[in-house]
C-alpha cells in the first residue's frame, strides 16, 4: 500500500467516523429530550438507562443510517480534494483513474464488512435490548391498549409435515396460554390428538409444561385415552415462534432467523415473505455501502462550480432515490408477488449498473 492509498483511506475513514459520531451525539440528545419524562418515571439511574436503552438504541440508529453517511462522507472529502486540485495533481503524476479508485474500494469494502457483521449479530441484539426497554418503561405509559397486544388469540400453525397445533389464547409476556390442542394426521386420518386446559414455558427445562392433559391414540381397533394432570413435552416451536409481531425478525441473529424461516416455511406462514426480505437485506444492505462509496468517489472527483455544495446536494438526491427504490421493492415483495431475493438485491443491481456507467463516463 502506497502513501497515496494511506492518505485517501485516512481521510475516508476519519471523515466517516467523525460524521457518524456527530450524528449519534445529536440523535441521543434529541431522544433524551423526548423521553426525559419516561426516564424519570422509570426510576433508573443514568448508567442503567444508558446500559439498558441507549446501548440498544445507538447501534440500531447507526446501522440504519450507515450507508447514507458512508456516501455523504466520501462525497464530502473527495469534493474537498477536487476543489483543492489534489485529484488533478494525482492524475497528472501518472496515476491512472482506476488506480486512484483502489483506496476508495478498499475503504468501502472494509465498511461493508463492518456493517455486515453488525447486521448478522450486533444489531439484532441491540434491537432486542431497545424493544425490551420500550415495552417495560415507555410503551406502558400509553395505557392498557398497547399491553393487550401481547395477548394473542386463535393461533393455528403446523409443527411438522403431519402435525398441526391450535391455541385459543397465549400471553407473550408470561409465556403461558390456554386451550392447547395437537392433531397428528396420517393417510388423511387423525391418529393422535392432545388437548390441554393451559400450558406455559418451563425456562429451566426449556420445554412446554401442560396441565390437565387428555391424549387420544386412534387406530383401527378404536382409541386409547390417557389423562395427565401435568406433562412436560418438547416441541419444535419456542416462545419466540408464538409472538408473531412485526419486530420479531429484527431481534433475531441471522442463524436464529434462518431457523425461524425454515419453520415458518413448513407451517405455510403468511409472514414468510417479510422474513425472507429481512434475511436477504442483511446481505444486500452492506453491499450497498460499497456501491454508494464508489458512486460518491466518481461523482465528487470532478471539480465543478458549486464545489462541495453541489456534490453534497447530488449525493443526498441519489441517497433518497436509493432509499425510495428499496422501500418500493420491499412493499412489492411483502404485499405482492415480487420475489424477496430480487426485492433485496434489485436496488443494488440498479445502482451497481449506475456506478459502472458513471465510471465509464468520468473524465480520466
Amino acid at each position: 500500500m502506497k502513501k497515496l492509498d494511506i492518505y485517501i483511506l485516512k481521510k475516508f475513514l476519519s471523515t466517516f467516523f467523525f460524521c457518524i459520531l456527530l450524528l449519534t451525539a445529536i440523535v441521543v440528545v434529541v431522544d433524551m429530550s423526548e423521553h426525559a419524562d419516561d426516564f424519570v418515571k422509570s426510576g433508573l439511574s443514568a448508567f442503567q438507562i444508558f446500559n439498558q436503552f441507549y446501548l440498544g438504541f445507538i447501534p440500531r440508529i447507526d446501522a440504519m443510517l450507515f450507508p447514507l453517511f458512508v456516501f455523504i462522507s466520501v462525497i464530502f472529502f473527495t469534493s474537498r480534494m477536487a476543489g483543492n486540485s489534489e485529484i488533478v495533481a494525482i492524475l497528472s503524476s501518472g496515476v491512472s483513474f482506476r488506480r486512484m479508485m483502489l483506496p476508495f474500494f478498499i475503504g468501502g469494502l472494509f465498511l461493508s464488512f463492518l456493517l455486515w457483521l453488525g447486521y448478522q449479530f450486533v444489531v439484532p441484539q441491540a434491537n432486542r435490548k431497545w424493544s425490551d426497554f420500550e415495552k417495560k418503561y415507555i410503551d406502558v405509559n400509553f395505557g392498557p391498549t398497547l399491553q393487550n397486544s401481547t395477548y394473542k388469540q386463535n393461533i393455528y400453525f403446523r409443527i411438522d409435515s403431519n402435525t398441526y397445533a391450535g391455541i385459543k389464547g397465549y400471553d407473550t409476556i408470561s409465556r403461558s396460554g390456554s386451550n392447547f390442542s395437537i392433531q397428528r394426521i396420517r393417510n388423511n386420518k387423525v391418529v393422535y390428538n392432545l388437548r390441554a386446559m393451559n400450558f406455559h414455558w418451563d425456562t429451566s427445562k426449556r420445554k412446554w409444561q401442560f396441565n390437565n392433559v387428555v391424549e387420544r391414540y386412534l387406530n383401527e381397533k378404536g382409541e386409547d385415552v390417557t389423562f395427565s394432570s401435568s406433562k412436560t413435552i418438547s416441541y419444535t416451536f419456542k416462545p419466540n415462534d408464538l409472538r408473531k409481531d412485526d419486530y420479531l425478525k429484527d431481534q433475531m441473529t441471522t442463524p436464529e432467523l434462518d431457523r425461524f424461516i425454515v419453520m415458518e416455511k413448513m407451517r405455510g406462514s403468511e409472514m414468510l415473505g417479510t422474513l425472507q426480505v429481512e434475511r436477504y437485506s442483511r446481505d444486500a444492505i452492506p453491499v450497498s455501502v460499497l456501491i454508494l462509496a464508489m458512486i460518491g468517489a466518481v461523482l465528487a472527483s470532478r471539480k465543478v462550480r458549486g464545489g462541495s455544495g453541489f456534490h453534497l446536494a447530488l449525493g443526498v438526491l441519489i441517497s433518497v432515490t436509493y432509499i425510495l427504490f428499496s422501500r418500493f421493492a420491499v412493499v412489492f415483495a411483502t404485499k405482492g408477488n415480487f420475489t424477496p431475493l430480487l426485492a433485496a438485491w434489485v436496488p443494488n443491481l440498479f445502482f451497481g449498473f449506475l456506478c459502472l456507467y458513471i465510471y465509464k463516463k468520468a473524465p480520466k
